[in-house]
């Protein structure tokens, strides 16, 4: 994936940046490290200005490996639970209408080609 563009997901949403960085700068802060990032870097190996960028700059989506570096070297641990029973047919149907209307809101945005004349496109010096 190019770099500079967002993947949109059907079952997730994100604005500007992935809301782990968020969570991952609160952890920071609990443990009074937020002005102190070159002790996270110490514990963790995750260089101060990749997590600068992450809290302060523009880093948008960073890699899990990244964050599960500094979440468990601050002694946390990652957890999936179950939110909801899930009808996998019905979400099927979903997905498939989701997939549908991106794809034409896609093909709606495409530029037309420019009209020619028929003649190729002068090329730059040479």
């Amino acid at each position: 994936m190019a770099r500079g563009l967002l993947r949109v997901y059907r079952t997730y949403n994100m604005v500007d940046k992935n809301p782990v960085i968020d969570k991952v700068r609160t952890l920071v802060q609990d443990e009074g490290l937020i002005k102190k990032l070159g002790i996270v870097h110490e514990i963790s190996g995750v260089s101060t200005s990749t997590l600068d960028n992450w809290f302060n700059g523009t880093t948008r989506s960073p890699q899990h490996a990244t964050i599960a570096a500094v979440v468990t070297s601050l002694g946390y641990r990652e957890e999936f639970v179950k939110d909801h029973e899930l009808d996998i047919e019905a979400e099927r149907k979903a997905a498939a209408a989701w997939l549908e209307k991106q794809e034409k809101q896609k093909a709606a945005a495409k530029p037309k080609p420019a009209k020619t004349n028929g003649h190729r496109k002068p090329r730059g010096k040479r």
